[in-house]
């Protein structure tokens, strides 16, 4: 009896510590006697006790966040700059024997080239040309992990922190180009609408009748509103006929 419960107790420990189950998303790297195996996974897997050690090794993209670095630019301004790294590893051996922690290596690795690239760059191109910053990141990373079997997909910028000075003098920037912008505006319509003017007097002159059009338009929009005082605009044409003929008597009355 005492024999069976021993058989049983026995089996029960070789078992717990032989199976192990993985899942989907992870990779278990198997060493026997301290040598490499394969890597083995996901479902069920069986391991000679003591002999045997597995390393799980997750196969999920990692989005990482790379902590504010202090950068002076190349046109010697100082910001600080954060970012965010997505990677995964897709040779799980490479990642467990090659680099002691993975996730520690780059995250130095990531701020140490976030400095790098962002100290070349000027603040402007930092600022407005975030996707070629992006791309050297992620170019860079990729690189140098490739040997770790990991896979750098994308790197992204994610906060810039300007000095107060420097937000100040950006804002007084922007506000300036404002105005000008807002003056150029006016001048064009200003222009335009001399253009207009010019072309309807020339209009107007060679159509006399449409001046009297419009001065009857303007009395009645006058007289639409309700004043006190109405203004009757005479056309100097009407006038003309007699200041001929006043400056004709006077010319006979001079011969």
């Amino acid at each position: 009896m005492y024999t069976i419960i021993a058989v049983v107790i026995l089996t029960v420990l070789f078992l717990s510590a032989a199976i192990r189950i993985l899942n989907e998303y992870e990779r278990g790297v198997i060493f026997r006697l301290g040598r490499v195996i394969k890597a083995k996974g996901p479902g069920l897997i069986i391991l000679i006790p003591v002999i045997d050690k597995m390393m799980k090794v997750s196969m999920r993209l990692v989005a990482m966040d790379v902590d504010p670095q202090d950068v002076i630019s190349r046109d010697n301004v100082s910001v600080k700059v954060n970012a965010v790294i997505y990677f995964r590893v897709i040779e799980p051996i490479k990642a467990i024997v090659e680099v002691e922690n993975y996730t520690y290596a780059m995250s130095q690795l990531a701020q140490t080239t976030l400095r790098s690239v962002c100290g070349q760059a000027e603040l402007d191109e930092l600022l407005s040309a975030r996707e070629k910053i992006n791309s050297q990141l992620q170019e860079i990373l990729d690189t140098h992990t490739d040997p770790w079997g990991i896979k750098v997909t994308t790197v992204e910028l994610k906060h810039i922190d300007l000095p107060q000075e420097m937000q100040r003098s950006m804002a007084k920037q922007a506000e300036a180009e404002r105005e000008r912008r807002a003056k150029v505006i006016n001048a064009e319509g200003e222009f335009q609408a001399a253009t207009k003017l010019a072309e309807a007097s020339e209009i107007m002159r060679e159509h006399p009748m449409a001046l009297q059009l419009r001065y009857l338009q303007t009395m009645r929009e006058i007289a639409a509103e309700q004043n006190t005082t109405t203004i009757f605009p005479f056309p100097i044409d009407l006038f003309k006929p007699f200041l001929d003929a006043m400056g004709k008597t006077i010319k006979e009355e001079k011969e």
